[in-house]
């Protein structure tokens, strides 16, 4: 055996012991305790672009690309629903030229998704926020989406907690002056259920898991109606370099959680 093949091997060694970990760890995972929703925070492209020497927009990429392989692993596991905080509220006050990066590799991104012929998507976020080409595609690419049976896919872009339940309340509010209702009758009506109805994700279920990258351990906002009864898990893994080990990793940690709903 010559220098070459022994450094070959030494290198094979580590993939093939993680390769073999990774599928005793997909074999491990319950199917009737894997979530039906989840929702991630794509967080931290800005590091590791920094840390590599690169561009911002360049981590950016990075991340745009690991969310299509990320939304692979989901299909192959059976997760149904799929929320991505990809941009936020506060991210559209960001530097122009970074913002314009951002928001033409979200437009490609979207044009990737379309052309998978798999997802089903969905904006969630306030559309007249956004720029208008974008804003138009995303409309596209919903009714050119809507019948596909694959993975749902609610791309969280000009998102924020607070304007969406701002945005229920008005939906809300208008419904019910249109049909001649007095605040009165609003007020002693309203529930849960009837402001849940007027959310950007009604009709779906609420998040089951909801996973942030980076090492952050906060929520920034996202879904913050819909996330009352969710678990959290929060990886150190800046999300470019977030491995499907890590994903089944956060998916054991689900299933093995006794899940309390407040209680």
């Amino acid at each position: 055996m010559d220098k070459r093949t022994r450094q070959e091997e030494q290198v094979g060694l580590p993939s093939l012991a993680y390769r073999l970990y990774e599928r005793r760890l997909a074999r491990s995972l319950p199917g009737d305790k894997l979530p039906h929703h989840i929702g991630v925070m794509v967080d931290g492209n800005r590091r590791w672009a920094k840390l590599a020497g690169s561009t911002t927009a360049a981590g950016h990429q990075a991340g745009a690309e690991k969310i299509l392989e990320f939304l692979e692993w989901c299909e192959d596991l059976g997760i149904k629903v799929v929320t991505l905080y990809m941009l936020s509220t506060d991210n559209l006050n960001r530097e122009p030229a970074e913002l314009r990066d951002l928001l033409d590799i979200i437009g490609n991104l979207l044009d990737e998704l379309g052309h998978t012929n798999r997802v089903q998507v969905q904006q969630v976020g306030a559309r007249d926020l956004l720029p208008a080409d974008l804003a138009q595609k995303l409309t596209d690419l919903e009714a050119a989406t809507a019948n596909r049976n694959g993975v749902h896919v609610n791309v969280a872009i000009g998102y924020g907690g607070r304007r969406e339940i701002i945005d229920a309340v008005k939906s809300l509010l208008n419904d019910a002056a249109s049909r001649g209702q007095s605040l009165k009758d609003v007020a002693d009506n309203l529930d849960v259920d009837s402001l849940g109805a007027y959310l950007y994700t009604k009709g779906q279920p609420d998040p089951d898991l909801v996973i942030r990258t980076s090492g952050e351990q906060r929520l920034s906002g996202f879904l913050t109606w819909q996330s009352a009864y969710s678990e959290f898990y929060f990886c150190e893994a800046l999300w470019p370099d977030f491995r499907r080990v890590d994903f089944l990793r956060a998916l054991r940690d689900f299933a093995d959680r006794q899940r309390r709903f407040g209680a």
